[in-house]
């Protein structure tokens, strides 16, 4: 979500005006390309604002899995 911040997950394909996003214990997203702020050193940094309410939220939640008592 920012530059230098935690990945949350991975781009699985990239369609003319969206992406499909894997959100770590959520699944899959389709992102519009226009919510994608840079792109460098193998990153993607989205807008969070052109983010719809799920995604933030599984995002929020993608690494819950791996600290215990999240």
């Amino acid at each position: 979500m920012s530059d230098g911040g935690e990945g949350f997950g991975a781009i699985r394909e990239v369609f003319p005006d969206d992406l499909l996003v894997y959100v770590e214990n959520a699944g899959e997203f389709l992102v519009p390309r226009s919510a994608v702020e840079a792109v460098h050193f193998g990153k993607v940094v989205f807008d969070c604002r052109k983010l719809d309410d799920r995604l933030r939220r599984a995002i929020g939640h993608a690494h819950h899995g791996e600290v215990p008592g999240l």
